[in-house]
């Protein structure tokens, strides 16, 4: 099952794009939510060693990143998200340092 099959579980009024444009479902998250939101589910990719990424862009039209993790959703906010990675003048970031740092995140248990 994709990423996108298993997190719209946790949405509502779901919508995709008719091009892409940086997102990939839009939707309300249940129980945490009464706004709709683009969602980015991209998948973090495993690199060589103890290294995962995921690729983002400035030009991304999504409004929240959802990474997914073995027992949970991490779900950042994408401006906010930028906001810190230009102000700290990074090119790489840890999502620990994210939750951390960020004042707008949701963590959803599986």
């Amino acid at each position: 099952m994709s990423t996108k099959q298993k997190f719209k579980k946790y949405l509502t009024k779901i919508e995709y794009p008719k091009k892409f444009e940086g997102w990939h479902i839009k939707g309300m998250l249940k129980k945490h939510s009464n706004k709709s939101y683009k969602f980015d589910i991209t998948d973090i990719i495993k690199r060589s060693g103890n290294y995962y990424e995921k690729i983002g862009s400035f030009k991304n039209k999504a409004e929240k990143m959802v990474f997914n993790l073995k027992n949970e959703w991490v779900i950042l906010d994408i401006e906010e998200l930028h906001t810190y990675i230009k102000d700290n003048k990074l090119k790489d970031v840890n999502l620990h340092e994210l939750i951390n740092s960020l004042e707008w995140n949701i963590i959803v248990k599986k």
